[in-house]
């Protein structure tokens, strides 16, 4: 009997997966494994509400297995000490996964390949993350790109997105033994204090909850996308990141179920632009792996960025004085989620603001996003602090105040995840501090007591980031 091992990694799924498939179609047995070896990623090992997400992915991935007539082994790492131990106890004569894009796993992966075919193993990794190859998509000079809208037109031009594969029948592929398995418990992954008691109202991870939400979005759940994506208070947006980062959606599937959507054509291409842009941030991080902790931008290096360890705390705790961004920050820590264009502003306020360096804030992010993709993390904080491709200017500062009204007009977002300033009038709801007093007390707020007052004077603070930017432009 020809036996193949599949480990699965961030592909939690069985729809769409190659390295399932080819072991289905080319080998008498078939053994999903998962190998957690978080040390392996350092220094971007799962955060603690990726490694929520992760314990339930696993949980819904085992079941759906076994309702296959198949079984989900879990390991403790190392990955290629692992795989020896199930070479050994299976007899498995293949391996395959699916290809990392982020730089430690990129290397864990030709390691692990080197390995494996050494020792006379079918050992392969196949594309399964991305809808592109980095390495194929590239400028006229043959460079990789670095502003978006270019990278969009060759995309279009040159990317051919095939159709997903279907699931494979699992029951006719069990091993004649199984290969001990830990209990997912044994892990670790769950957090040992409570702060995720409102998640499971939240969220449902697994492949089912996965394609139950792409079909209401794509069936309707997204009309006005277009517009309607960049406010808060409404429910206009995918929310399918984490499906995506963990693989319980394939790239390719959500391509699909767009193009194949009854959605009008300029939400739709606007929605296959954010599925764009998830992959241009992939491209970015391929060619450019040292930029979760180094800017793209090589000037960026010598900007005087503030050493405000209370600053950073008042800012991760939702406590700025600034009610968009306390409200998202919230939001943040509550549902392990915060909508995209409160995530801009909250990143211009610490960049700019405070003048914190986006590194602070893209490691907070890491840890209490259960999105949190290494590409795309580093992506938006370069973006938000100019340091990056493709980046709004470092003189691009939001107004908290402003981008409030323009975005939560109505102030719905703000007084759910700030309920202290509920009853301030919309018209002050995202300016407390402008509002007189007798508003304030008639609205039981007290600034500084009940609600803080703003972390900074937002005017000082613009025009502090424009003068360290302009030390560093002329220092340059």
């Amino acid at each position: 009997m020809r036996t193949a091992l599949v480990l699965f990694s961030r592909d939690l799924r069985r729809h769409d997966h190659a390295a399932l498939t080819h072991a289905a179609r080319h080998f008498d047995a078939v053994v999903p494994v998962f190998v957690w070896a978080p040390g392996e990623e350092a220094p971007w090992a799962p955060g603690g509400a990726h490694r929520w997400w992760l314990h339930h992915s696993l949980q819904s991935l085992a079941g759906d297995l076994a309702a296959d007539g198949s079984r989900l082994t879990l390991r403790h790492g190392p990955t290629l000490s692992a795989v020896h131990d199930l070479v050994r106890e299976s007899g498995a004569s293949g391996v395959f996964w699916h290809a990392a894009v982020e730089p430690a796993m990129r290397a864990r992966d030709a390691d692990l390949l080197a390995a494996l075919r050494a020792d006379g193993l079918d050992a392969e990794a196949f594309p399964g993350r991305l809808l592109h190859d980095p390495d194929a998509v590239q400028t006229g000079s043959g460079t990789p790109y670095r502003v978006f809208t270019p990278f969009y037109r060759a995309f279009q031009r040159d990317v051919v997105v095939p159709l997903p594969l279907p699931a494979p029948h699992l029951a006719s592929k069990a091993p004649d033994a199984w290969p001990r398995s830990e209990p997912l418990g044994a892990l670790g992954l769950l957090p040992m204090i409570p702060w995720d008691v409102a998640f499971p109202d939240i969220w449902t991870p697994g492949e089912a909850a996965a394609r139950d939400r792409l079909t209401e979005r794509a069936d309707g759940g997204l009309d006005g996308y277009a517009t309607r994506r960049d406010r808060p208070d409404d429910d206009g947006t995918s929310r399918l990141s984490p499906r995506l980062h963990w693989g319980e959606l394939s790239p390719r599937t959500v391509w699909h179920a767009a193009a194949d959507s009854a959605l009008p054509g300029a939400d739709r291409e606007t929605f296959h632009k954010e599925v764009a842009w998830r992959e241009f941030a992939a491209h970015l991080l391929w060619h450019f792996p040292h930029t979760p902790t180094e800017p793209l931008r090589p000037e960026f290096v010598r900007l005087n960025w503030r050493d405000d360890a209370a600053g950073l705390r008042r800012w991760q705790s939702g406590e700025t004085g600034f009610p968009i961004v306390d409200a998202g920050m919230r939001q943040l820590w509550a549902t392990g989620w915060m909508h995209n264009r409160v995530r801009m502003i909250a990143a211009s306020v610490l960049t700019k603001d405070l003048l914190v360096s986006w590194t602070e804030g893209a490691r907070w992010f890491w840890d209490t996003l259960v999105d949190a993709d290494l590409a795309s993390n580093t992506f938006g904080w370069q973006w938000a602090a100019g340091s990056g491709a493709d980046a709004q200017p470092f003189f691009r500062i939001f107004n908290p105040a402003t981008q409030g009204q323009r975005f939560d007009p109505d102030g719905a977002y703000v007084r759910h995840w700030v309920p202290e300033l509920a009853a301030l009038p919309t018209r002050y709801l995202h300016d407390p501090a402008a509002a007189p007093a007798s508003v304030l007390a008639a609205s039981k707020v007290r600034l500084g007591t009940t609600y803080p007052r703003p972390i900074v004077d937002h005017k000082a603070a613009r025009q502090r980031a424009l003068d360290a930017f302009a030390a560093l432009k002329s220092a340059g």
